[in-house]
């Protein structure tokens, strides 16, 4: 439908019908989507077929940095999304206006070349999602769209993932006719993001965004991973999910996050295999003298952490299954202590002065301990966000709390959102 029509409908309350996406939000939202839709038209015109998508971001709920070493992790997708209003284009290239951001024009013509492609760019994640969907067999074609994101970046919340997810779900229902699976789509994020973008990235953050729910992922298989939802209602558990964001300076940690895969992929090629997985604790205390003279020791806390884990991973979206909160919670907790303590990704070692996650964790510690609720770092770390789960009585005086040292709109409360990456049919 051209863009009068489309925002005819959602005028008229289209919207409604995606109240597992939005909940009472509906009327924010539509507001947001005609906002789209009318800056889609001023910029690539009112005489076009549009179509809408969105993708929601992700929680890492646990599994922190297990799944580029063939692990399990436990995530869920947020309430928070990208949103898309786009048009396919008889011409060989791809326009993304995102809001708040330059345009980006990628010729399909360089997109089977990632040397052709500039790193940590987002012109290099549209060319890798259109050079992937060519590397696996599927169709592509040019497109313009518009974005406007509630997936912060550098909120931990996979601001990144969900923009690759997004130019993989255009494509698929533009030229694929919408039958290029969403597990799929993740995969393709990861080479873009791996291969165009120069980010060591495992899938775990574009898996949960293209998918939804929560969901238990095993990628002893990465070309097959293991994809389990679970139902688990948390706010009828009577909790709350809050991310924080402590801000900070996010400048210069690429090697900060690359350090942790590799340096745990050194301890397992010192082992002779590929990936952690499949190492137990005990074989690695075993080797340990060895282990120490060649790598040092981060290196092996860091492969206990993933052993740790991993194992953690699986009680975790047991318990869940079965209803058992209260162990549920205190894995998180684990989780969290071990992050800290062993994988060391709380704080960069190149700025010690700056410890936002720290403190955030200091802070949330105070006021929470001992009433039931949990904590952790959240996503890669070093910067960025905490997670914790708040007894829903507690969440507003928490979120005073920490918009009070973090500044107003840290805390985000967030919903648990069904659905993936999705064309809205409106």
């Amino acid at each position: 439908m051209r863009p009068n029509e489309l925002i005819a409908r959602l005028e008229a309350g289209a919207l409604e019908n995606f109240r597992c996406l939005y909940g009472d939000g509906v009327k924010e939202q539509t507001e947001r989507y005609i906002k789209a839709v009318k800056e889609f038209a001023a910029l690539y015109g009112e005489d076009r077929e549009v179509f809408v998508f969105s993708v929601p971001g992700r929680t890492e709920v646990c599994g922190n940095h297990t799944d580029h070493n063939h692990g399990c992790v436990l995530a869920a997708a947020i309430d928070r999304d990208i949103i898309a209003v786009a048009s396919p284009s008889a011409e060989p290239l791809v326009r993304v206006r995102s809001e708040g951001y330059p345009e980006d024009r990628v010729p399909l013509e360089i997109c089977d070349d990632p040397d052709k492609q500039k790193a940590f760019k987002s012109n290099a994640l549209v060319a890798g999602m259109c050079g992937g969907f060519k590397k696996y067999g599927y169709k592509v074609g040019g497109f313009d769209a518009y974005t406007t994101s509630r997936v912060l970046k550098g909120s931990g919340i996979s601001s990144s993932a969900a923009f690759e997810v997004m130019v993989g779900n255009i494509l698929n229902y533009l030229y694929n006719d919408g039958k290029v699976e969403n597990e799929e789509i993740a995969k393709i994020a990861q080479y873009a993001e791996n291969v165009y973008f120069g980010k060591p990235c495992g899938l775990m953050d574009q898996m949960a965004c293209a998918v939804g729910g929560f969901v238990y992922i095993d990628f002893n298989d990465p070309k097959n991973p293991i994809i389990e939802p679970i139902n688990f209602a948390l706010d009828e558990a009577g909790y709350v999910l809050c991310i924080v964001n402590t801000g900070g300076n996010h400048a210069n940690l690429n090697a900060d996050y690359a350090s942790v895969p590799s340096e745990m992929k050194a301890v397992a090629a010192a082992m002779g295999q590929e990936v952690l997985r499949g190492l137990s604790e005990e074989q690695i205390v075993a080797a340990i003298p060895t282990l120490r003279e060649k790598l040092g020791d981060r290196a092996i806390m860091r492969a206990l952490h993933f052993v740790r884990e991993n194992e953690r991973v699986g009680k975790q979206a047991k318990a869940l299954k079965e209803g058992r909160t209260a162990d549920f919670l205190a894995g998180i907790c684990a989780s969290g202590d071990s992050s800290f303590k062993y994988l060391q990704n709380v704080y960069t070692t190149l700025n010690v002065e700056e410890q936002g996650l720290s403190l955030a964790l200091a802070v949330t510690e105070g006021a929470l301990a001992g009433k039931g609720c949990a904590w952790r770092v959240h996503g890669g770390g070093f910067a960025g966000t905490i997670q914790a789960f708040v007894k829903a009585e507690l969440a507003d005086e928490y979120r005073r709390l920490l918009d009070g040292v973090f500044g107003e709109g840290s805390a985000m409360m967030l919903r648990i959102r069904p659905a993936g990456a999705i064309r809205l049919d409106i």
